[in-house]
């Protein structure tokens, strides 16, 4: 199967008002111009020396989606283009990035990562902290960040139920807190395995990358 084929298999899959994120991590260029050439616009990386490579190399109409954990001291490096950010998950993270937006003159689009899996692998705030730093005087002075929506990684399990209870809490999390942010639009949860599970249960946002590309 080629990659255009994948892409069209999934897409046709895809109600009309989720967004699909080509996670291009560790693909050459030639694969990411092949699904540009498809048609595709949004691409996720998860490291962002990688990111600025391709983003200097590819088509200037891209979106690129930072979906890897983010190092603070790496931010100014993807602050000038970078179109959204997923995996925000401190304060201290978005400080950053509100001051490498400002020096770039841009407001830049950031998720906050929710902890909702059973791993103690995954990062991400909890409820409270959720609450606490959308409360908090410092970020309510950020002027160059605009937080989106919510983002968050299930367990890697096969246990559906699991997956599928984890999704419906951080739905509900998204739900409760876009009531007090009118700016909360973006659920990005699901990726290849469990993407369809997440689109059932409220994702407007889906990660996937070997489905599309092939595996690594």
């Amino acid at each position: 199967m080629s990659i255009q084929s994948n892409l069209q298999n999934i897409k046709s899959t895809l109600p009309e008002l989720v967004t699909l994120v080509a996670v291009s991590k560790t693909k050459p260029v030639s694969d990411l111009m092949e699904a540009y050439n498809a048609g595709q616009r949004v691409f996720g990386e998860n490291k962002i020396q990688e990111m600025v490579d391709k983003w200097e190399q590819m088509p200037k109409d891209i979106e690129w989606h930072m979906i890897g954990h983010v190092q603070t001291n790496k931010v100014k490096f993807m602050a000038p283009f970078v179109s959204l950010i997923h995996g925000v998950d401190s304060l201290k993270l978005l400080e950053e990035i509100d001051k490498q937006a400002l020096k770039n003159n841009r407001i830049i689009d950031c998720l906050l990562q929710i902890y909702i899996a059973e791993e103690e692998s995954k990062f991400g705030l909890d409820e409270e902290e959720l609450t606490t730093l959308l409360a908090s005087p410092t970020f309510k002075e950020m002027k160059n960040i605009r937080i989106v929506g919510l983002m968050g990684m299930a367990t890697f399990t096969d246990n559906q139920n699991q997956i599928k209870k984890e999704f419906t809490h951080l739905k509900s999390i998204f739900d409760q807190s876009t009531i007090h942010n009118s700016q909360f639009t973006i659920l990005s949860m699901g990726m290849s395995g469990d993407y369809q599970l997440a689109i059932s249960c409220g994702s407007t946002m889906v990660r996937i990358g070997s489905s599309i590309f092939g595996g690594r």
